[in-house]
Order: C-alpha cells, then sequence, then structure tokens
C-alpha cells in the first residue's frame, strides 16, 4: 500500500495542530485527522505527540496519509442534492459546500458520487474505465455551485469533449479579501503542484497552462472587501483561488492560500461560488445555461461586510 506525505513549517505560535492540518489539507475532516494523529501517523519535529499540542513558530510537521485502496463506492440516499435539471442524459446540480465531489484518502463516504449511485443507480453500471461514476468536472469541498454529471458513457464523453476543447464558460463569484488593481483583468500564469506541499498547487515556471478572466462587480464593503466576477478559460486544480493569491487578493475564507488569520473566524469554507455553467447538451447538440444563486450563508457574509 503506498501512501502520501506532506511536510511544511510553522509560521507564528500557538496554534493548535488538528486544527493547522485542517487549513493545509482541506480533503481531510478534523475527526479523520485528529484519528491519524492517534495513530502517529502525525509527527511534530519527528514526535508524536496529541491532537490538541500548541505549536512553536518554526517546527516541522509531517503528515503520512495512507492510500485508500479501490473498493466498491457504496450508495448512499441520504445525502441532500439540489437538482436544477435531469433529463436521459444529464444531471444538473447546485452542489452545497462542504461536499467532497469523489471518495478519495479520508473520503470513502459521503462524498457526491455517493449521492449519485444512492439516488440513479442506474450510472454504477455505465461503461467508465476511468471510475468517474458520471463526473466529468469538479468543485473543491468548500465551493458550491452548478455542476453537470453524466448519465451516460456517450454523455460523458461528449461533455469531457467540451471541457477539453474549453467550450464550456464556467463563471464563479467570490469575494476577495481586496480590490485588484484593475477593475477587469486576465491572470495568465501557469499552475502547477506545489514542490514544498504536495496537496497544494502553485504559480510554477513549469506549471499548465492556466489563464483566468475576472471583473470587479462591487467594492462597497468594509476594510476592502471586493466582489468580483471569474470566467475561467482552463480548468486548474484551485485556480481561481491560487490566481487570486498570486495577485494579492486572496478569496475571503481560504485558510491555504490565503490569510491563515481570517477576519470571519466563524466561516466555515471559502467565499467561492460556482455562479453559471454553459455547455451544448450531449445529445440535442442545444447550448444551456445553468445559474445557482448565492447560498445564504454567503450573503449574510456580504451583509455584515457591508455594516
Amino acid at each position: 500500500m503506498s501512501e502520501t506525505t506532506i511536510e511544511f513549517k510553522i509560521e507564528g505560535n500557538g496554534q493548535r495542530l488538528d486544527k493547522l492540518i485542517v487549513a493545509h489539507v482541506p480533503d481531510l475532516s478534523r475527526s479523520q485527522i485528529q484519528a491519524m494523529i492517534k495513530d502517529g501517523l502525525v509527527t511534530v519535529d519527528g514526535e508524536t505527540v496529541k491532537a490538541g499540542v500548541k505549536l512553536r513558530d518554526g517546527q516541522l510537521i509531517r503528515v503520512t496519509i495512507p492510500r485508500v485502496e479501490p473498493q466498491t463506492i457504496e450508495p448512499e440516499t441520504d445525502i441532500p442534492l439540489n437538482v436544477l435539471h435531469e433529463d436521459d442524459a444529464i444531471i444538473v446540480i447546485d452542489k452545497q459546500a462542504h461536499l467532497v465531489t469523489h471518495p478519495g484518502a479520508g473520503n470513502t463516504g459521503g462524498t457526491l458520487v455517493n449521492a449519485l449511485l444512492g439516488r440513479w443507480p442506474q450510472i454504477a453500471a455505465m461503461d467508465d474505465p476511468d471510475g468517474r461514476h458520471g463526473i466529468v468536472h469538479r468543485l473543491d469541498k468548500d465551493t458550491s455551485g452548478v455542476m453537470v454529471i453524466a448519465k451516460t458513457a456517450e454523455a460523458r464523453q461528449h461533455l469531457m469533449a467540451q471541457f477539453q476543447a474549453r467550450t464550456v464558460e464556467k463563471t464563479y463569484i467570490a469575494m476577495l479579501e481586496r480590490p485588484p488593481e484593475t477593475a477587469h483583468g486576465r491572470i495568465e500564469a501557469p499552475i502547477g503542484r506545489d514542490p514544498k506541499q504536495r496537496k497544494q498547487m502553485a504559480v510554477q515556471r513549469d506549471g499548465k497552462e492556466a489563464i483566468t478572466e475576472f471583473t470587479v462587480l462591487d467594492k462597497g464593503f468594509r476594510e476592502g472587501a471586493t466582489l468580483v466576477e471569474f470566467n475561467l478559460l482552463t480548468g486548474r486544480t484551485h485556480q481561481i483561488r491560487v490566481h487570486s493569491a498570486f495577485i494579492g487578493c486572496p478569496v475571503i475564507g481560504d485558510r491555504v492560500y490565503g490569510y491563515r488569520k481570517q477576519r470571519f473566524n466563524r466561516m466555515k469554507r471559502n467565499f467561492l461560488h460556482a455562479q453559471r455553467l454553459s455547455f451544448e447538451h450531449p445529445t440535442t447538440g442545444e447550448r444551456l445555461t445553468f445559474t445557482a444563486p448565492l447560498p445564504p450563508a454567503l450573503e449574510q457574509i456580504m451583509e455584515k461586510l457591508r455594516e
């Protein structure tokens, strides 16, 4: 059984170990991380410690994540889904925050795929050599919004071809910590795996092409917070979050690429929402556009930032 190892150094004093790892390894829940600490899979300066230990600046954290062997994904019928559209070929949903797309290390259940198989069991019978189970694109765990899922192998192939050809239009709404230098802009900065923190992405000279366009929508918030619309011309992992941080305007609530100390400590997610998705229907060829309103939790954050 292979495993993944993540190492990073502490910046600052007094941070609690399990909370810090949640910020660095967002695909794992706090309870999962606490179990890993108890099992000796987390060390501080080479020593095993308790989850609540307070850390010191410069200490080295090492997290060993065991690889989850391939296994049958169990259908789950108790995971709510907000379905925007359904027909014989596709499903379009408004994914809620905190829902992981696909099972992986630390997330063998409770994912979107588990929910899809529970509601549409025919997806399990799809000719699917890559084990995608209808998934053609992903949203981060803490990103909400529009997703399209294929119900047939033919629809999956057609949709994947559209994403690869960059004919799918993807529009996101985000609240940034400060306004960009211009009201409109285009970020062209290649993204690759961060060599120091392998679970994270970073702007890398030898990374894959990544292009993001943005438009400032509203700067009428306190402390410089700015509402921005993003259009993705490529689909790299964590693209908006990495590019926003790259230009010095990280997404509010992003403890991985943004500020460790957030202005809203109770905010349990990133202020990032996939608002609109436009693509060609894989059967009819009709151009379809689906939108999802901001979730109430993000609307409340906007109201607080206007006070």
